[in-house]
């Protein structure tokens, strides 16, 4: 047996962590009582109740909460912790703005999920229900779930949803947490918009008393690689307060294109130049000027719109092979030669998520089961 103990530590030495606290977000729940809880993987140094956190929350913003308990689990019942230190998992209450995948100390912030809802529905909430008083309830349901999306367009609230499975755990969900029975109604598919080439925006704002200018280059990037953000423009231009306030403002909210009116994606917009007045200018002007600026600029550009499309495996039995091409090449579908495996075969390719429907239903149907 020792000399077993001593062959697994030289082929599995211990797992080295650093000195200084470092800790990834990886899920986030409420326990019975609606404590909100963050689910942490201590990956350096350690953390104590009572600690002081500093951590810049998804608008950008530099939050400061304090850990008010640490929690260890196991299933349903937990204990408490003073302190957890490197290697451990715990859940912690008190901080109100973290998010999946985020990194607190010196851990980095995880890269986006790699699917996106492709699905928009309206939600239908019961009747006499005040949209603006259960859009933040149903808030806590997407911080849980990063591929659920809720969109606030006036008084009525969108969904952005994966499929049929995740629609209907939504559903459970609302009903369990919030006693909402909601319907989900105006199915669409969700479009993005982008831009071909590069052009320079301008956002000028002067009412009465008020005075701002932000010049902006729009850029296309490459498929998948969403916005970006930059800063070319001297300190002896405009000072560092208003850039980085133009900066927030070019980040903070869902800019839309101007062809259907979908959020645009994979551009770099960067500063080029801002003017404003030493008396007359004030936070929001410079909000006003850079939300023009992105306007006037896609007004320009040759705009370009993305539809989201999926790629597939499908393995059907042999005998329906030919069915399930045909309904392929029906839905615009793309497909590599069928690969057989006896009493089987597999497609793989890509088709339109708009053409999608209930196909999955329609082949467990034909294929009886």
């Amino acid at each position: 047996v020792e000399e077993l103990l001593n062959l697994l530590d030289t082929y599995a030495p211990e797992t080295e962590y650093p000195a200084e606290f470092a800790a990834k977000v990886y899920k986030i729940s409420r326990d019975p009582q609606g404590v909100r809880l963050t689910w942490l993987k201590i990956t350096g140094g350690s953390l104590k109740t009572r600690e002081v956190l500093r951590y810049v929350n998804q608008k950008g913003a530099e939050t400061e909460e304090k850990v008010i308990q640490i929690r260890l689990y196991s299933g349903q019942k937990y204990e408490t912790a003073d302190a957890v230190t490197a290697g451990e998992i715990c859940a912690v209450s008190g901080l109100s703005a973290t998010y999946v995948g985020q990194g607190l100390g010196i851990e980095g912030d995880s890269g986006k999920p790699i699917l996106e809802p492709v699905l928009s529905y309206r939600i239908v909430l019961p009747k006499g229900t005040d949209p603006m008083v259960m859009l933040p309830k149903l808030r806590q349901l997407e911080e849980e779930d990063p591929q659920l999306k809720l969109v606030c367009r006036g008084s009525q609230i969108h969904v952005q949803i994966m499929g049929k499975v995740q629609l209907e755990v939504f559903r459970s969900l609302a009903k369990e947490r919030f006693g909402l029975d909601i319907n989900l109604e105006d199915q669409r598919i969700f479009y993005k918009e982008t831009i071909e080439n590069a052009v320079e925006g301008v956002g000028h704002y002067e009412p009465l008393r008020h005075y701002a200018e932000v010049h902006l280059l729009l850029e296309p990037l490459p498929r998948g690689m969403g916005l970006r953000f930059d800063s070319v423009c001297s300190t002896d231009v405009l000072e560092a307060p208003y850039q980085s306030l133009i900066m927030s403002h070019m980040s903070e909210k869902t800019h839309l294109g101007v062809l259907t009116g979908a959020p645009i994606t994979d551009m770099k917009i960067t500063l080029l130049v801002g003017k404003a007045h030493l008396k007359h200018t004030e936070g929001g002007d410079m909000r006003q000027a850079t939300y023009r600026a992105i306007r006037q600029g896609l007004m320009q550009a040759k705009s370009v719109l993305l539809e989201p499309w999926y790629r597939f495996v499908l393995t059907v039995p042999t005998t329906s092979v030919g069915r399930a091409i045909t309904d392929i090449r029906a839905m615009s579908g793309e497909f590599d030669p069928p690969e057989n495996t006896g009493d089987f075969s597999t497609l793989r390719g890509i088709l339109p998520a708009a053409e999608l429907g209930d196909y999955a239903q329609q082949v467990s149907a034909y294929t009886q089961g």
